[in-house]
């Protein structure tokens, strides 16, 4: 079975500029991950509330919706390249918000870093999947995926990873500064693709963006359920993922940073492992069917729904995290498949674009709806009840859009 890891080991010998875009992302996320840690460790041991920490992952998705206008606005003006770039450079000098947070105990400075990355982080998704697109050919998208899928699972898993093992070793600032040489570093290779990436296609036609934006109206069915794939993902998963730190709070009240931290972890390691098992000739299919998507999507709950009845063992609520996220990065990067092979390169970044902010308007609708309700009845009973609830909608939106 040719996997969407040997779809991506294929492309990355194939392409020397896919090889640096991957180096600059990687690192890019593992100082993007020992920020988190420093948000979410310094919030756990300033005993923040379920509220606050509810907050932190908001603010971690909200502003992406004005980045991702941002970012495609950009597209239309300048090469996507340029548009990382600006990105990382950007997102090196919002590490003042956390040390200054740091020096002065101020939560709302922490909680500020985490608006600013996703503000990048917004607008270099449209720049990102076009750039996937004018790079590759139809038969090598499914490694565009499994690209997507490392560079965005490796934020936590190796940033998270790494933070975890330091985080009571070195100082937070210190941690910070590792962060700063990760972007600095990240914006060195990226200068290294555009270098790489124009003289290959310097003298190619390339798919030009459109000056207005792409319209839903236009969209054909598949596309539209393309499109929507990405939002659903967040409509199950928001809740559950918002509320992480928060049950690992309420499970275990003296050991909270010691089982939150690595859950962290374990569910990247999830996000990266789904997708990547992947048969590449199968994406479409996969795609396609909405029996495999909601099991996917039911198997992840099941996952967070036993979380608090393994309080007591370790090692099985890291599993069942696991297990949970690599099922619903199944369903990831099948919406990020379908973006990418559905769509023409002249609206590929609108319609990622488009995406991405449907899946932040959800993500706020429903991680806010969370957080209410943990305030008051529990993080626990509030995962059940969002979560349930999403699920049903769902399950009828992928019916709707059936193809």
């Amino acid at each position: 079975m040719n996997s969407l890891l040997i779809a991506l080991i294929r492309a990355l010998r194939r392409h020397r500029w896919l090889r640096l875009l991957g180096c600059a992302f990687i690192l890019s996320s593992l100082g993007n991950g020992l920020t988190q840690v420093v948000v979410f460790g310094q919030l756990l041991r300033w005993h923040a509330s379920p509220s606050t920490l509810t907050l932190a992952y908001l603010l971690a998705m909200l502003p992406g919706f004005l980045g991702s206008i941002w970012g495609e606005r950009l597209c239309r003006r300048i090469p996507p390249v340029r548009v990382l770039i600006l990105s990382e450079m950007l997102g090196l000098l919002a590490l003042i918000f956390p040390l200054y947070g740091l020096l002065s105990h101020d939560i709302p400075a922490l909680l500020a870093v985490q608006s600013a990355e996703a503000l990048f982080t917004g607008m270099s998704y449209p720049a990102l999947t076009l750039l996937f697109k004018r790079g590759l050919g139809n038969e090598e998208l499914p490694a565009a995926t499994a690209m997507e899928t490392l560079i965005f699972a490796s934020q936590v898993l190796l940033g998270t990873g790494a933070g975890i093992l330091l985080f009571d070793i070195l100082s937070p600032i210190s941690l910070l500064a590792l962060d700063g040489i990760s972007f600095a570093a990240s914006a060195s290779l990226l200068l290294g693709t555009s270098a790489v990436f124009n003289r290959l296609y310097h003298n190619a036609p390339l798919p030009m963006t459109p000056e207005s934006p792409a319209k839903w109206r236009n969209f054909s069915r598949l596309q539209k359920r393309s499109v929507l794939l990405l939002p659903a993902l967040a409509a199950v998963g928001s809740p559950a993922m918002a509320l992480l730190p928060a049950l690992a709070q309420q499970i275990r009240p003296d050991e909270t940073t010691g089982l939150a931290l690595p859950l962290l972890f374990a569910r990247s390691l999830g996000q990266l492992c789904g997708p990547l098992l992947l048969s590449a000739e199968k994406l479409q299919s996969y795609a396609s069917g909405n029996r495999r998507l909601l099991f996917c999507l039911m198997l992840f709950l099941a996952g967070y729904f036993l979380l608090p009845h393994f309080s007591a063992w370790t090692a099985g609520a890291l599993l069942l995290i696991f297990v949970a996220h690599l099922s619903s990065n199944i369903v990831f990067a099948l919406g990020t498949y379908g973006i990418l092979r559905h769509f023409p390169g002249e609206d590929v970044a609108g319609a990622s674009a488009m995406a991405w902010r449907g899946q932040i308007i959800v993500t706020t609708i429903v991680t806010s709806i969370a957080g209410l309700l943990a305030q008051n009845m529990g993080a626990v009973h509030a995962l059940y009840t969002v979560s349930l609830f999403t699920l049903a909608g769902v399950a009828i939106l992928f019916w709707r859009y059936q193809v």
